[in-house]
């Protein structure tokens, strides 16, 4: 099940694509459109299928953006966090062989756009949640049971 929470710039983030969405690229694909039809025969109208087909998409995007932002909960820092994992921070560890990684866990809606963002529904972040620095997380996936020490915590990039 997808966790519907999300950080504020998480939030943010999905407000701009929607706002660029709906105000910038969709009035310049419903011209092309509107032009290429105007074109005379459809049928055969590569410009018009094209932009017609991209329309779709972004009504599609914009659906999804209203429908994930209207039901979002936004998660603000609090100190109480502090020397603790939980949702919106940045966690920093090693594997017994010395690997590294470091990471935020957000939302699911959030990671696409980051790399080094994980989701609070994945196995690492379920294994991290309410962990302090020196603890250690045993994190079980498809690839088996792996151990990880946690060696850091921040709630500022």
């Amino acid at each position: 099940m997808k966790t519907n929470l999300i950080t504020r710039q998480g939030y943010q983030e999905l407000q701009d694509e929607l706002d660029h969405l709906w105000k910038r690229y969709r009035p310049e694909i419903t011209e092309k459109v509107a032009w290429a039809a105007s074109l005379g025969d459809r049928s055969e109208n590569a410009d018009y299928h094209y932009n017609k087909k991209i329309l779709r998409e972004i009504d599609q995007r914009v659906r999804y953006l209203r429908r994930v932002l209207k039901e979002a909960r936004v998660v603000n820092y609090s100190p109480q966090q502090v020397g603790r994992v939980f949702f919106g921070a940045w966690v920093e560890v090693e594997n017994p062989e010395g690997e590294t990684k470091r990471f935020r866990i957000a939302g699911p809606d959030e990671i696409y756009k980051h790399k080094d963002y994980i989701s609070i529904d994945s196995p690492m972040a379920r294994a991290m949640i309410k962990k302090a620095v020196d603890d250690e997380a045993e994190v079980v996936t498809h690839g088996g049971r792996r151990t990880w020490y946690i060696t850091d915590i921040s709630y500022h990039e």
